[in-house]
């Protein structure tokens, strides 16, 4: 047998196989961290009901027609819902499946009890709470409970992951108006304190996340500073010391750095630069913006049977486009109770990982 040596034709191929190996490895495109984080734009609608104190519980009166019909007007992606009885979640998770606004009728709805059935309560048809809708397919859900007011109701933060990007949430809470003191903090301090503390371990963890609620606190409010960013610094809003801004916090037209009242009634308690006050808030963190943001407060439906007004709260309907960080698929989930929160396990390749 004899060898031979690699004249020109075989070194001429060995030259443009590394050709185009070298030219494969110029236009591959490597993972970094903007393919992680995508840009995506979302739509948020958060309305407070209402639902047991000027509708006790009723599906028939034109709240759940109401509430479907500004959420597909607007082409919300996710919704948020406080003060709603669970006749009116069923309902309107309904009526949105039948209007085919969601993209997976089977996993687009969330609801978090926090007051059990009673006689008088949502008119005796049941449960009481908050709720959340996306119109993207949802993954593991966490319902956290806020630390106690005292009262028999049992506040929480309910939050949802995206099946598409699991590292992304979407959360809906309802804070006290109570401000008496426990462990030496007021009520409605602690809670929000709870709510920040627990946004940023989301943070630390590579996760984001968009909150919508009724935090019964006007963003001048002091116990709002925790939540707004330093770079929120106007006459009405200032001092503030978070890691987040609120979608209407730049409305140059209806006071800076605080938005437009969201309550019906302004004569009660006055807002920052005149008129209602703004007491729902949508926040987003400020290190995930990747664009513009703005919110606006919609005319509250007058659609409703028996009474002037829907409710006594505007819908709060914003935009906001954000880096999401890259989150495979969900797999089937196991949950615990722990410390007030509700912990979902993913299965995955065999394997239990905490979402």
């Amino acid at each position: 047998m004899r060898c031979r040596t690699a004249g020109p034709p075989a070194v001429a191929s060995v030259l443009a196989v590394l050709t185009v190996v070298v030219s494969l490895l110029a236009y591959t495109h490597w993972p970094g961290r903007d393919d992680r984080d995508a840009p995506r734009t979302f739509r948020v609608w958060h309305w407070n009901l209402a639902g047991s104190t000027l509708h006790y519980g009723s599906v028939s009166d034109g709240l759940v027609e109401a509430a479907s019909d500004s959420i597909r007007r607007t082409g919300a992606d996710f919704v948020s819902l406080n003060e709603v009885c669970y006749s009116q979640y069923r309902a309107l998770r309904a009526r949105l499946t039948h209007t085919g606004w969601p993209q997976d009728a089977g996993h687009f709805a969330r609801f978090a009890s926090t007051r059990a059935a009673s006689p008088t309560l949502c008119g005796g048809t049941g449960s009481y709470g908050i709720a959340l809708f996306s119109r993207f397919p949802l993954d593991t859900s966490q319902q956290y409970e806020l630390p106690s007011d005292g009262s028999a109701e049992q506040r929480k933060m309910l939050c949802a992951a995206l099946r598409a990007r699991t590292l992304m949430k979407f959360c809906t809470l309802h804070v006290t108006t109570r401000s008496t003191v426990r462990q030496g903090m007021p009520s409605n301090y602690r809670q929000i304190s709870f709510v920040r503390r627990t946004l940023d371990s989301f943070d630390a963890r590579g996760q984001t996340y968009l909150v919508a609620g009724d935090f019964n606190a006007q963003p001048h409010y002091g116990r709002l500073d925790q939540l707004y960013a330093p770079s929120v610094a106007s006459a009405a809003n200032r001092a503030n010391t978070g890691a987040h801004r609120e979608l209407d916090d730049a409305d140059l037209e209806h006071c800076p750095g605080y938005g437009q009242a969201t309550t019906v009634t302004p004569g009660v308690v006055a807002g920052a630069c005149g008129g209602g006050a703004k007491v729902d808030e949508i926040f987003v963190r400020e290190s995930r913006l990747a664009g513009a943001y703005g919110a606006v407060a919609l005319e509250v439906p007058r659609t409703c049977s028996g009474i002037a007004y829907c409710s006594d709260h505007l819908p709060l309907f914003g935009t906001v486009r954000m880096t999401v960080p890259q989150g495979g698929p969900g797999a089937p989930t196991r949950c615990r109770r722990r410390a007030g929160v509700r912990t979902c396990l993913r299965t995955v390749h065999g394997k239990r990982r905490r979402s």
